[in-house]
């Protein structure tokens, strides 16, 4: 999630450890689970749909963060300040896929399953109020193809209100679990899909200054000691942000959005497509090298050039936080 850059660090942290500490119990939640022999992939219907298990096939070992409504992988926009309050704190126009910080769910309006194939419809809530937002509808289509979860997310804003701000948005929202503590990707300055070195860092928490990043792969992952992880393809921009809490026990997390910066205006619908994957760096890396070469092809063979415009995607300083 994100929010307003924050006056005092500490705020932050303060913040960051209420929503990493706010467990949900899996056993009293609505789980749906895809299994292809190659992944196990659960979301939450207690959560809006959103995605909170990523593991392989009948593992336990899942590498996505659920400890409240905020994380997960999901949806999440941004608008204007409306005068709603978040602990304390002035927020904007939020909504958010899984619910409120108050635990409170969003509300899953359509469910489809498939074999390996999930389609949800969603009718979020504010992050900060909690209130049913009724000028939004999230949907979402999961498919598990091999290794790889494609997923496709639609916004549709129904609402009057032209908001004037332009924010970051979180395409999808990623929380890792936090034994995944280093990220990694191809930096911007470096050809993408020649074999460059990689980039391997471990960003600060939330609003330390260098967590927004820049990609010429349009992918990250984020890996443990062994280079095992789940890694993310986002072919729609090259910037993303991050951040990883990491001294709070129970409560550490580690954090990934692809971003492109818009304002919300009345009648739009806006949808893009990801890929989620698990494996290790080197698995993580080729197999995002062979779908960016897949797409290429195919856009080359249809004569179709560049893909259908989407909101520009900024590289200025971020105007927003991911919300922990």
């Amino acid at each position: 999630m994100a929010s307003p850059l924050y006056a005092q660090k500490q705020s932050v942290l303060t913040l960051a450890l209420f929503a990493c500490v706010s467990g949900a119990s899996f056993a009293a939640e609505h789980w749906v689970y895809l299994d292809n022999k190659h992944l196990r992939l659960g979301i939450n219907m207690d959560a809006g749909g959103s995605i909170g298990w990523l593991s392989p096939s009948r593992s336990s070992d899942n590498l996505i963060n659920a400890f409240d409504h905020g994380r997960y992988v999901q949806q999440s926009y941004y608008g204007d300040k409306d005068g709603s309050d978040w602990n304390g704190k002035p927020w904007c126009y939020n909504p958010v896929q899984g619910g409120s910080w108050k635990g409170k769910p969003a509300t899953v309006l359509e469910s489809k399953e498939e074999e390996h194939a999930l389609y949800v419809q969603t009718r979020p809530r504010q992050w900060a109020s909690g209130e049913d937002v009724p000028d939004m509808i999230l949907e979402q289509w999961i498919r598990l193809e091999g290794r790889f979860a494609r997923l496709k997310y639609r916004m549709t804003y129904t609402g009057n209100t032209e908001h004037k701000t332009r924010k970051h948005q979180e395409l999808p929202a990623v929380f890792v679990d936090p034994k995944c503590h280093t990220l990694v990707f191809c930096d911007a300055t470096q050809p993408a899909w020649t074999n460059a070195e990689l980039v391997r860092k471990q960003p600060g928490p939330p609003g330390t200054k260098g967590n927004i990043f820049h990609t010429s792969e349009r992918w990250a992952a984020w890996v443990d000691e062994h280079n095992q992880g789940l890694g993310i393809y986002f072919p729609y921009t090259d910037m993303a942000t991050s951040y990883r809490v990491a001294d709070t026990g129970i409560g550490n997390c580690s954090y990934v959005a692809p971003l492109q910066t818009w304002a919300l205006q009345p009648g739009m619908i806006f949808e893009y497509e990801t890929v989620l994957t698990i494996g290790s760096l080197e698995q993580i890396r080729s197999g995002f090298s062979k779908i960016s070469a897949k797409q290429a092809a195919a856009k080359d063979a249809a004569g179709k050039g560049a893909p259908r415009p989407q909101p520009e995607a900024q590289g200025t300083e971020r105007k927003t936080e991911p919300k922990p």
